[in-house]
């Protein structure tokens, strides 16, 4: 934790994290206003004493519904990577443990899946499943399935060949015996870096999805459905689309920042 936080980009990932997941945990909590109540006689106004953000088409105050829609937004990118990251480095850790024409069969379907851009793939099974919440999630993990059965299938295969591994086959360990305590344990980071700069792919993703309507739905405060439905009032207010926005933005960097210093981190040569 001291070598992350030395390094400017864990820094300031770690403080723009901190301050994203506060909101995610206590936003509904901490939100000045109902994320629905309206403000009749203050319908697209910047930002004041009384409404700190602003307000949207409806005299919503943006600060609250930002604070509302916290948890969703930041929930469903982790879950997403989660479940991308989990499904994915199950395939990629049979690859590399098997070899084989049973790795070479997996990694021939992942190239093909990989071979499609992960936003057009996304929107492909988003069609296919239908709009809402759910159904976008899945569709995100599905897209992050075959990078990381990449990465981790590259971890592992470059962990086997270490001199603790092959201590253990000469030893006579058993193969599950060797895969769980030697293998994986130190191909693991690699895995958890990539999966957290995933996590700002992922949230920029949902949000991409919210604005064109397959994603989360009306009369939810997810930041990317905020958007979409205020850009037609931008030019009369911009807060009402710059402020979540902005919310994206800060959640994607603190995420990337934290990603890179954890990588860092994770690099044997920082490390001598």
């Amino acid at each position: 934790m001291r070598k992350l936080l030395s390094s400017p980009s864990g820094l300031i990932g770690s403080l723009l994290l901190a301050i994203v997941l506060t909101a995610a945990l206590f936003g509904p909590w901490l939100a000045p206003y109902e994320p629905q109540q309206f403000h009749a006689q203050s319908r697209l106004q910047g930002p004041s004493l009384q409404f700190l953000l602003g307000t949207d088409q409806y005299g919503r105050d943006l600060l609250s519904r930002i604070l509302n829609g916290a948890p969703a937004t930041v929930l469903f990118g982790i879950g997403a990577t989660v479940l991308g990251v989990g499904v994915g480095s199950i395939i990629g850790v049979i690859a590399g443990v098997a070899g084989g024409r049973t790795d070479s069969i997996i990694m021939r379907i992942l190239d093909g899946m990989l071979a499609m851009p992960e936003l057009l793939f996304t929107l492909l099974i988003v069609t296919f499943l239908g709009g809402g919440t759910t159904q976008a999630l899945l569709a995100v993990a599905v897209t992050f399935t075959p990078g990381m059965a990449r990465v981790a299938r590259s971890s592992v295969l470059s962990v086997r060949t270490r001199e603790y591994v092959l201590a253990a086959i000469a030893r006579g360990e058993s193969q599950n015996w060797i895969v769980f305590r030697e293998v994986l344990p130190n191909a693991l980071g690699p895995v958890i870096v990539e999966a957290t700069i995933r996590v700002s792919f992922a949230i920029m993703i949902g949000a991409t999805l919210g604005f064109l309507g397959l994603g989360a739905q009306p009369p939810s405060t997810e930041w990317g459905l905020m958007v979409a439905e205020a850009r037609q009032f931008m030019f009369r207010n911009p807060w009402c689309v710059a402020m979540p926005g902005l919310a994206i933005a800060i959640t994607a960097m603190g995420f990337n920042l934290f990603g890179d210093a954890l990588r860092d981190v994770f690099d044997p040569k920082r490390n001598h």
